[in-house]
């Protein structure tokens, strides 16, 4: 059985639609401050710290100079308002200091560098995740949702 854990505080879904501690990476995808249309996939490894920011094309965040952009820090932000400081510091394999008390400011942290990596399977895991919001409201399972099998016995 998968435990669910309930979000550590609501969040308001518009600046960051996605977020994940997933694939060894705080991941997710970010919205565009300036052009509605643009999204960023930004991600932070959780054993090298390495980060890395670019549209959902890979093209590279021009906030990306030498340290964490705009987007990482919001999407480090939203990461401990859905699961909580402890947890993603835990997740991020770091010990923050007592005055820690954002996602940005643990983000800062960190002995980070800059390292490219793909936008593809993150951005590919959210569109999956939107596709579930124009699934029906139903009582009965989805198959692509029934990883368990049945219980009862056959007749």
């Amino acid at each position: 059985m998968v435990r669910v854990v309930a979000p550590a505080r609501p969040r308001k879904l518009v600046k960051v639609p996605f977020v994940e501690l997933a694939d060894g990476r705080l991941q997710g995808v970010v919205s565009s401050g300036s052009d509605i249309g643009r999204v960023y996939v930004s991600s932070i490894t959780a054993s090298t710290h390495a980060y890395h920011c670019s549209t959902n094309n890979n093209r590279p965040c021009g906030g990306l100079r030498g340290a964490p952009c705009k987007h990482l820090e919001t999407l480090a932000n939203e990461a401990v308002l859905q699961y909580g400081l402890d947890r993603v510091a835990r997740y991020l394999r770091v010990e923050p200091d007592a005055e820690v008390n954002t996602g940005a400011e643990l983000l800062h942290g960190l002995d980070s560098r800059h390292e490219p990596s793909s936008a593809a399977v993150v951005f590919s895991r959210f569109l999956r995740h939107l596709s579930y919001l124009e699934v029906p409201g139903s009582t009965t399972p989805l198959p692509e949702l029934h990883w368990f099998p049945s219980t009862r016995v056959a007749r």
